[in-house]
């Protein structure tokens, strides 16, 4: 979902910058609402589950997409599913992004530490590629959604500053502990409003533990839609995320965004967008040297899993406290 959510940014830039050009996003149904402000821009859901599973299944794919005859193709994911792809859709001009595999694979070996090229400058760089230079050094984002009746209802915001907090992550080495959460929580919703964003039984059980612990505290986890979600992200005042996909949407939302960081790290290129350097929460790399593990938090030494604990709970209220 992250990686997803940081096209949004990039390709608001190249629309802007190239209004000729009319773009077609392939994606999962599920991630349309990303782009639903983009000029220019419609996606194409691919069914990766069902109707185009499988080779069979990217075949028909990719038949469906030879009728719309495009002049080009930006691979922005690089993964056998749409390499396979690219050998069944008809077009002269094809080019795939550079993940710097082997960059990464340095950095998280400890070879090197120092900040790669960003995922988004590496998704201008395709269409930089294409013939179609992308600066993004002045983004523009959209305008905070009006609530509907029924959002306005649920989050209750009576001039209150809003926090939102996305305390999950795909993998347990990027998520701070629940306990220090906790008490993130706490300190926060004694003078602002906080909301909870997460999915699924066990998150949401979770943090309705933590709604009814504390006042002006707010669980939206499973109760909206993507598209209702993203309306009320527009709206905070403030994000505090893991290295996860939550991050990357209040980002393209334009809304601030504060960070925790455990055997991750923003060297390897994911820093959600337009974010200051110090709005990354780092974890102690003189407790954990090995940081970054992974690129993506799923391999790490076992006494590596709570890293982003040495980020103390006060470190994170007053850093949240001195943006709002």
């Amino acid at each position: 979902m992250g990686d997803v959510a940081m096209t949004v940014p990039v390709l608001r830039a190249l629309t802007k910058q190239h209004p000729e050009l009319k773009i077609t996003v392939l994606t999962r149904a599920f991630f349309s609402p990303f782009f639903r402000d983009l000029e220019h821009v419609e996606v194409f859901p691919a069914d990766v589950k069902g109707e185009h599973k499988g080779i069979f299944g990217l075949y028909k794919l990719a038949r469906q997409l030879n009728k719309k005859k495009f002049y080009v193709i930006a691979d922005l994911h690089n993964v056998l599913r749409s390499k396979m792809l690219k050998k069944f859709i008809r077009c002269k001009r094809f080019i795939s992004i550079d993940k710097g595999r082997k960059e990464k694979r340095l950095l998280t070996s400890g070879q090197i530490f120092k900040q790669l090229k960003t995922t988004h400058q590496r998704y201008a760089d395709v269409f930089r590629g294409l013939g179609y230079a992308v600066d993004l050094s002045k983004p523009s984002f959209p305008k905070k959604v009006a609530l509907s009746t029924k959002l306005q209802e649920l989050v209750n915001n009576h001039s209150k500053k809003c926090i939102g907090i996305a305390p999950f992550a795909a993998h347990e080495g990027k998520m701070y502990p629940l306990n220090l959460m906790k008490q993130v929580v706490e300190k926060l919703s004694e003078d602002n409003q906080v909301i909870l964003f997460g999915g699924g039984k066990y998150e949401s059980e979770i943090l309705n533990e933590f709604e009814n612990s504390f006042d002006n505290t707010i669980n939206l986890a499973g109760k909206l839609s993507l598209d209702e979600e993203m309306d009320v992200i527009s709206n905070l005042d403030v994000m505090l995320s893991m290295d996860s996909g939550n991050a990357h949407i209040a980002a393209m939302l334009g809304v601030k965004v504060i960070t925790i960081w455990g055997v991750t790290h923003p060297f390897a290129g994911f820093t959600p967008f337009n974010q200051p350097q110090d709005y990354g929460l780092i974890a102690d790399r003189e407790k954990f040297p090995l940081v970054p593990t992974s690129i993506y938090g799923n391999k790490y030494p076992e006494n590596y899993k709570e890293a982003s604990s040495s980020v103390a709970p006060e470190v994170v209220v007053e850093k949240i406290k001195s943006i709002i």
